[in-house]
């Protein structure tokens, strides 16, 4: 069985690997100043924003890719290249783009006969579309695994199956550079992940929150004096986590900027070499425009799939 994964453009995997894994790239668009930029994951895209609107990137308005374009490229390409695909996207409780894919769905498994038997397939297409309940780098631990599990020769079903227990056991923190930048866009969004006062506060007092999202839900689970530290604070938990067991071996990270900025952070490499005692792949990326436009320049993302467990 030919088995197709296919993501949004919000998930924080590297490229060059999407590419060499066959993932299918479901795009989103950036809208400012009267133009539009296509978010494709091309890290230099998000560089160019950033250094050309900066912090002024907070007043962009991001627009999922719309069901009827999801159709098209359906009954076009993928019910041709594939008998069954898992679309994988970002938590709904964030972004219209998993909606729109069950709506266009339920529209290729009505249309999808006429061209696949044209191009000479009998047998049935099936299409499931999965909430990752992820955003950022915890988007990127359900692919890898579908990737491993495909080419593993697993079923559909093994593979639907592994993917539904990992989505509500991954774990995604991210730590703001830029205070003023995430007050003002979350007042342009109506978030509440993290409140106005909290934000202006901690502005003055250089306060970072650490926040979290797990099963859909975000919000802060600590909070640290100055971005340097609490960068090294999510990292060290991180290490921690590493050590107790995640439930794959795979770890991602997303920044928003440079990735030797990334690096150079202090705990960084305290974290990868404690991934590589423990057999951990880590996959490192610029982040996406349309996940830096929501949270500013010089965010700090991490993601995995582990047991329950508390920030400490």
């Amino acid at each position: 069985m030919r088995i197709g994964i296919v993501v949004d453009a919000a998930c924080d995997l590297p490229p060059e690997w999407l590419d060499a894994a066959g993932i299918v790239l479901l795009p989103a668009t950036v809208h400012i100043g009267g133009t539009s930029v296509v978010d494709l994951r091309d890290p230099q895209a998000t560089l160019a924003f950033i250094r050309t609107h900066g912090r002024r990137g907070h007043s962009a308005q991001t627009a999922a890719f719309p069901a009827d374009r999801i159709r098209s490229l359906f009954l076009d390409r993928l019910v041709i290249d594939y008998d069954h695909v898992f679309c994988l996207t970002v938590a709904r409780s964030r972004s219209r783009i998993h909606d729109n894919a069950r709506h266009a769905g339920y529209a290729v498994l009505n249309e999808y006969r006429q061209p696949r038997t044209a191009a000479g397939h009998a047998t049935p297409f099936a299409l499931q579309v999965l909430d990752s309940q992820q955003v950022f780098a915890g988007q990127g631990i359900l692919p890898v695994e579908a990737v491993r599990l495909r080419d593993a020769k697993a079923s559909a079903l093994e593979i639907h199956s592994r993917l539904e227990f990992l989505a509500g056991r991954s774990y995604s923190y991210m730590v703001p550079r830029d205070l003023g930048y995430l007050r003002e866009r979350t007042r342009r969004r109506g978030d509440r992940s993290v409140s106005l006062l909290a934000a202006t506060l901690g502005a003055a007092l250089d306060i970072r929150p650490i926040l979290h999202c797990h099963q859909g839900e975000t919000g802060p689970v600590d909070r640290v004096r100055g971005f340097e530290p609490a960068a090294r604070r999510l990292f060290d938990f991180t290490c921690e986590r590493v050590h107790e067991g995640l439930l794959t071996p795979t770890l991602c990270l997303s920044y928003g900027g440079e990735l030797d900025a990334m690096r150079a952070l202090p705990g960084y490499d305290r974290l990868i070499a404690s991934c590589r005692e423990h057999g951990i792949e880590v996959f490192e990326t610029v982040m996406s425009l349309t996940g830096l436009v929501n949270v500013g320049p010089g965010a700090l993302t991490i993601g995995f799939a582990a047991p329950p467990h508390a920030f400490t």
